[in-house]
């Protein structure tokens, strides 16, 4: 892997390229109503995206904002579907071939064979090493407060910047990442955003790995933990690691982040993990007892939506499954008073 991005851009910019952007992008969306309008003149529309492009009058279009509060209040922005085009074309072309590779080995998110079952996984075998060769240790989980509304996007260009010296991929990239008015925040929702805040945190990586030489480090988005031979190692790991997320990238520690000893186990991509077994989160728990409740009503109404019920029924199965979990899915599934109904779809 070169040290900086050199002559890529000409290679990637082709009109083939932005043909796959576009079959991406459209994925299971071709009956909306932009994704139709789009295709009517795809071949010109996407020309004349080209041509903007390489002309330097390409701008990003109006964000659609909306809310959720699953798992908890956040604001939502999506773009035109032409830009989402440009952004399935940027990250596919420039960020997951020259900057991934560049990540460590334990950082999860958004990244091809990895994710949250695979981090606890590794998070558990690391655990057991702990236990072995320390008996009681300390664990330090730390995330991030405001995560994605507080990146900082002139650190996040110099970040990028230093990755590249393609003169037009430069300026691209300033373009992607300067997106809005302001220098804090990066939107929920772009496709380009879950791989910029990634790269912003791989500088916590490498520092973690290759300045501190910490063995047993692993992150998931913003939501990183270390596992320390004793109380002292951990508070010092602590202190070093907020003082560094705060002087070269602008952030502050979320008020959770502590260390504790590891008898607690750690509350980490959806499972509580002990060096033996796992736990569901309580908050699943609590979901799914919600879900069943309404569903049970819904049936006795005669309005229940079965495709419904199957899909999120399977889907929370299918997380439980990486716990230990047997007693947890019989106890469900006795609740679900509609069960004989349809036993051979659930089980």
């Amino acid at each position: 892997m070169p040290k900086t991005i050199k002559n890529a851009w000409a290679s990637h910019f082709t009109f083939e390229k932005f043909l796959e952007a576009h079959k991406r992008a459209s994925k299971g969306k071709h009956q909306t109503r932009d994704v139709l309008l789009f295709e009517m003149n795809l071949e010109t529309n996407l020309s004349n995206l080209m041509r903007q492009i390489e002309k330097g009058t390409y701008h990003v279009g109006k964000y659609r904002e909306f809310i959720i509060y699953e798992p908890k209040k956040r604001i939502i922005k999506a773009l035109p579907y032409v830009d989402r085009v440009v952004h399935q074309w940027y990250v596919e072309e420039f960020i997951k071939p020259y900057m991934m590779p560049r990540f460590i080995m334990h950082t999860y998110a958004c990244l091809p064979g990895r994710g949250g079952h695979k981090a606890v996984q590794d998070l558990q075998k690391m655990m057991r090493i702990m236990k072995r060769n320390y008996g009681n240790y300390y664990i330090l989980k730390c995330d991030i407060k405001s995560y994605f509304y507080q990146i900082n996007r002139p650190i996040l260009f110099q970040i990028m910047k230093k990755k590249i010296s393609d003169q037009k991929l430069i300026w691209f990239t300033k373009k992607m990442i300067f997106d809005e008015d302001g220098d804090t925040g990066i939107p929920i929702g772009n496709y380009t955003s879950q791989f910029f805040a990634n790269i912003y945190l791989n500088e916590l990586d490498h520092f973690v790995k290759e300045i501190l030489h910490v063995r047993f480090y692993i992150r998931y988005m913003d939501d990183f933990i270390l596992l320390c031979k004793d109380k002292e190692t951990a508070r010092y790991y602590y202190h070093i690691i907020e003082n560094f997320v705060w002087d070269k990238l602008k952030l502050k520690f979320n008020k959770k982040s502590k260390y504790y000893p590891n008898k607690l186990g750690v509350d980490f991509c959806g499972y509580i993990t002990y060096e033996t077994f796992r736990k569901v989160r309580k908050r699943s728990k609590r979901h799914m007892r919600e879900k069943i409740k309404k569903w049970n009503y819904e049936f006795i109404e005669g309005t229940i939506d079965w495709e419904e019920v199957e899909r999120s029924w399977n889907s929370w199965l299918g997380h439980i499954r990486h716990a230990n979990s047997y007693f947890l899915m019989k106890k469900y599934r006795d609740k679900l008073i509609f069960l004989d109904f349809i036993e051979k779809k659930l089980s």
